[in-house]
C-alpha cells in the first residue's frame, strides 16, 4: 500500500499519538482533515537534514495563514488569501524514521465551509472513480431548495383572445407522460413549495401547454430580468419534446433557467398564454428587453403582453437562417456574408445601412426574396445600428454555440423523451447551482489581479465581478493598440477614427463630453455591457480617467444582487465593498466568541438585534424608503423567537393545501348553489368557470384550495393594460368558482374532468 495515501475519518482530527510512514503521508491526512473541515491547506515550510539529505520537519498550514506581504503602492498586486490565520500543523520526524504530530493549532480567525471544501484549489483533484460531483450537486441543490419560503399556485388560463381553430390542439405525448410530467411536479413542489407550475388545457381537457419554474429562477429574474432571451430553439427544430425556455445571465456571466414549457403550437394564442403565465410567476414585472426568433406570432405576443419592453430578434437566429432562407446562394455564400456583415457591422448611421443595404440586395437579386424584405421591414429589431440605447447583457451573439441560451445543448438532443429530460432536468439545476457557488466562492477568496497602471483597471476592479473584470481588463490592455484621430467635431460631440491593429480594423467612437455619452461602431458596449478598448483610448485621451457611472451596469457589479441602487459615486461602492468584507470577517469572529456558552451568545444574539435596527433607522432615517431586510430577522433571533416567527408566517400565508374529497363535495355543493344564482354567465361564450388542475401524491388529481387567496392578489399581478382580457380568474378567485375534479390517473395527454 502506498505510504502516501491516508484515508480519514471525517471526524478525525490530529492527535498527539499520531505517527505516518512520511511527511507526505502526514500532508495528506491535513488534506483530508481540512477537506472535512471546510479550509484549504498549504506546504508552508520544511526541512533536510545536512548529513543525510531527507526531511525532517515540515510544516502545514491553512491557506489563509500569514499576511499578505506586499507594499499598499505596488503596481501589480498578486491575489492573496492570506488574513493572518494560525491554523496549522508541525511534524518532525523520529529516530525510526516515523513522523510525529510536534503541535497543532485548531482555531481560524474565518468562516470555515466544509460544504464549498472541493472548490479550495488543495481539493481539486480530479478522479472520476471518487469523483462526488453528483453528490455535491444533489446537496447544493437541496440547500438552495431549503433557502426559499414557501408559495405555491397551480392552475389552468381560461381562454382569451383565442382562435376557435386551435380548440382540439394539444401535446402529443407518449401513453403515461403526462402523468409522469405532473407527478414530477409534484416532486419538484415536495422539494421547494415555491416551485410554480401551470396546465392549459384544451375543450377535451387534453393538455396543450404546461409551463414551470423554480424558485432559484424567480429570485434570478428579480436580480437580473432586465434582458431575456426566449429561445425556441427545440420546438423549431422539431425535437421530440417540444421545449421552450426562458433564459437570462446572472452576474458571473453564467445562464439562468427562469422558466421552461411544452407548448402545442407557435399560434398568437400560444405565446399570449406562456409569456402572461410567465409574467405572473415572476410577479408581474416585466424585462426591458427581451430576445426572440424572428417570428409573427411572437411580435403580436410580446406586444400586447409586454408593450414597454424592447422586443428583439438574436442575431443568431438571423445569421443561421441564412444557408437555409438562401440555399441557392451556396457558390456565392462566402461573398455575400462578408457584404451582409459590412451593412449590419459597420454602419454608422440608418442612412449609411439603408444605402449599403439596398446595394447588397441589388447585386444579389435579392429585391423580390420575401425573407429578405421581412427582415428589412423589421430592421430596428436586429440590426446593431438601431440599438444605442440598450444592452444585451451577452445574450445576443452571433452564433448559437456563442449563446448563453446553447446551456442545455449539453442535455438535450432531438430524440430526448420527456422521461430522460425530467430526470435531466435536475441535473440542470445542480450543475447551474454548483457553478454559481463556485463563482461566488471564488469571488469571496480571490483577489483581481492588475496587469497595468490604468486608471481604469484599478477603478473597476473593485466594482465588477471577477469574470467580468477579466473581460474588462482585456480591453484595458486592448487599448495600447488603438490609435485615434479626430475626425469632427461640433458643438454637441467629437467624432474620432480609431485603428485597432490588434483587429486591424478601424471604428468609429463618438464622444459627448457635456452628457458623458460615448458610443464606438464596434458595439461592445450594447452586445455585452462593458465598454471597448476604443472607447477606453478616447476617454484616456480626452482627459477622463474614470468610466461614466451610465456605462457601468449594477447587474455586473458586486453589488449586483444589492436591494439598494448602487450610488452614482463609485468610491462610495468600493467603500461598500469592503466594509462588507470587513464586517463579515467580525461576524465570524462574534460567532465563534458567541457560540462558547449561552450567555455569550445571548449577548451576541441581543447586540445583533440592536445594531440592526440602529442601521436600519441610520440607513433610512424618514421611514419612507425600504425599510430594514425584514427576511434578515428569524435568522437574527433565538431558537424561540423563531418558531414564533415561522407560525406567524404560515398563518399570513395563503393556504394552498390540497383537500381532502369531503371538503371538495362542500366546495362543490355552494358552487352548485352559486352556479344557480349567476345561471346568466353560463351562457357566456367565455367560461366563467376556470379549472385549476394539481397532481396528488398517489397519481391522483384533486382540487387546490384557494379560501385565503384574494381576488386583487391575482388581480395585482397583471398588467394593466391587460386587465379587460385576463381570464375570470384574475378577477375573482373564489371557492365556489371551482368544480370537482374526481380523482384519476391520466392516459395519455388527458386529464381527468
Amino acid at each position: 500500500m502506498d505510504s502516501n495515501v491516508v484515508v480519514v475519518n471525517a471526524n478525525s482530527e490530529p492527535r498527539d499519538d499520531m505517527e505516518f510512514d512520511s511527511h507526505e503521508a502526514a500532508y495528506a491526512f491535513y488534506k483530508e482533515y481540512a477537506k472535512s473541515v471546510g479550509f484549504g491547506t498549504a506546504k508552508l515550510s520544511s526541512r533536510r537534514s545536512r548529513s543525510s539529505g531527507e526531511f525532517i520537519d515540515a510544516k502545514f498550514s491553512c491557506i489563509r495563514y500569514g499576511n499578505k506581504q506586499q507594499s499598499d503602492d505596488a503596481i501589480n498586486p498578486r491575489p492573496s488569501p492570506k488574513i493572518g490565520c494560525k491554523a496549522s500543523m508541525h511534524v518532525k520526524r523520529r529516530p525510526n524514521k516515523k513522523w510525529y504530530i510536534h503541535s497543532f493549532v485548531k482555531e481560524h480567525n474565518h468562516e470555515l465551509l466544509p460544504a464549498q471544501a472541493h472548490f479550495f484549489r488543495s481539493h481539486r483533484i480530479a478522479d472520476p472513480l471518487k469523483n462526488d460531483a453528483k453528490i455535491r450537486r444533489k446537496k447544493i441543490l437541496a440547500a438552495v431548495s431549503k433557502q426559499y419560503g414557501a408559495y405555491q399556485y397551480s392552475g389552468s388560463l381560461e381562454s382569451y383572445m383565442r382562435n376557435q381553430l386551435d380548440k382540439g390542439r394539444n401535446l402529443t405525448l407518449k401513453e403515461g407522460d403526462a402523468q409522469l410530467l405532473l407527478e414530477h411536479f409534484v416532486h419538484m413542489q415536495e422539494e421547494n413549495p415555491r416551485f410554480f407550475y401551470f396546465v392549459d388545457l384544451n375543450e377535451e381537457h387534453r393538455l396543450r401547454n404546461v409551463y414551470w419554474v423554480d424558485a432559484k429562477g424567480m429570485d434570478d429574474y428579480t436580480n437580473f430580468g432586465d434582458v431575456v432571451s426566449f429561445d425556441t430553439t427545440y420546438f423549431m427544430n422539431k425535437y421530440k419534446i417540444p421545449l421552450v425556455v426562458f433564459v437570462g445571465v446572472n452576474h458571473h456571466i453564467q445562464p439562468t433557467l427562469l422558466g421552461c414549457a411544452l407548448i402545442a403550437d407557435d399560434t398568437v394564442y400560444t405565446f399570449l398564454w406562456l409569456l402572461q403565465t410567465w409574467c405572473l410567476s415572476m410577479g408581474g414585472r416585466a424585462p426591458r428587453v427581451i430576445l426572440t426568433d424572428q417570428n409573427n406570432a411572437l411580435k403580436v405576443a410580446i406586444a400586447t403582453v409586454f408593450p414597454e419592453s424592447r422586443h428583439c430578434f438574436s442575431l443568431w437566429y438571423i445569421i443561421e437562417k441564412i444557408p437555409r432562407q438562401l440555399d441557392y446562394l451556396s457558390l456565392w455564400h462566402d461573398t455575400f456574408m462578408e457584404k451582409f456583415n459590412k451593412c449590419i457591422y459597420r454602419s454608422w448611421t440608418e442612412e449609411q445601412f439603408e444605402k449599403r443595404w439596398w446595394k447588397m440586395l441589388e447585386k444579389f437579386s435579392f429585391r423580390e426574396d420575401e425573407w429578405m424584405q421581412s427582415l428589412y421591414e423589421d430592421r430596428k429589431l436586429w440590426v446593431p445600428t438601431f440599438m444605442r440605447d440598450i444592452s444585451f447583457a451577452g445574450l445576443s451573439t452571433a452564433s448559437r454555440a456563442e449563446s448563453l441560451s446553447s446551456f442545455l445543448d449539453k442535455y438535450l438532443h432531438g430524440e430526448t423523451c420527456l422521461r430522460d429530460f425530467i430526470q435531466q432536468y435536475r441535473v440542470i439545476l445542480e450543475d447551474r447551482y454548483e457553478e454559481e457557488a463556485k463563482a461566488e466562492f471564488d469571488a469571496w477568496h480571490e483577489t483581481p489581479e492588475l496587469k497595468s497602471p490604468s486608471p481604469f483597471e484599478k477603478q473597476m476592479s473593485l466594482v465588477y465581478t471577477h469574470e467580468i473584470f477579466k473581460k474588462f481588463q482585456v480591453e484595458v490592455l486592448g487599448a495600447a493598440a488603438c490609435h485615434l484621430k479626430k475626425e469632427k467635431e461640433d458643438e454637441t460631440a467629437i467624432t474620432f477614427a480609431v485603428k485597432d491593429f490588434e483587429d486591424n480594423q478601424d471604428f468609429i467612437v463618438q464622444w459627448n463630453e457635456s452628457k458623458l455619452d460615448i458610443y464606438c461602431s464596434c458595439h461592445l458596449f450594447e452586445f455585452n455591457g462593458y465598454l471597448c478598448r476604443h472607447a477606453i483610448v478616447v476617454l484616456q485621451m480626452s482627459g477622463v480617467f474614470s468610466i461614466p457611472f451610465k456605462y457601468i451596469l449594477q447587474r455586473w457589479t458586486n453589488a449586483a444582487t444589492s436591494r439598494h441602487a448602487i450610488g452614482e459615486r463609485l468610491d462610495e461602492l468600493q467603500s461598500k465593498v469592503r466594509w462588507y468584507n470587513d464586517l463579515c470577517r467580525r461576524a465570524i469572529i462574534l460567532g465563534e466568541e458567541g457560540s462558547l456558552s449561552q450567555e455569550s451568545y445571548d449577548v451576541a444574539v441581543r447586540a445583533i438585534k440592536e445594531a440592526l435596527k440602529q442601521c436600519a433607522s441610520v440607513n433610512n432615517p424618514t421611514g419612507n424608503d425600504l425599510g430594514p431586510n425584514t427576511s434578515l430577522i428569524p435568522a437574527l433571533c433565538g431558537p424561540e423567537d423563531n418558531q414564533d416567527s415561522t407560525i406567524a408566517s404560515k398563518e399570513q400565508a395563503p393556504h394552498l393545501n390540497m383537500t381532502k374529497s369531503n371538503k371538495i363535495s362542500k366546495r362543490v355543493e355552494s358552487g352548485k348553489e352559486k352556479a344557480n344564482v349567476d345561471d346568466s354567465n353560463k351562457r357566456s361564450k367565455v367560461p366563467s368557470e376556470v379549472e385549476a388542475v394539481n397532481v396528488g401524491a398517489q397519481g391522483s388529481f384533486h382540487q387546490m384550495e384557494f379560501s385565503s387567496l384574494r381576488a386583487g392578489q391575482l388581480h395585482d399581478l397583471v398588467p394593466a393594460h391587460l386587465h379587460n382580457v385576463v381570464p375570470t380568474m384574475f378577477h375573482n378567485v373564489a371557492s365556489s368558482q371551482f368544480h370537482n375534479v374526481a380523482p384519476a390517473n391520466v392516459h395519455d395527454s388527458r386529464l381527468p374532468h
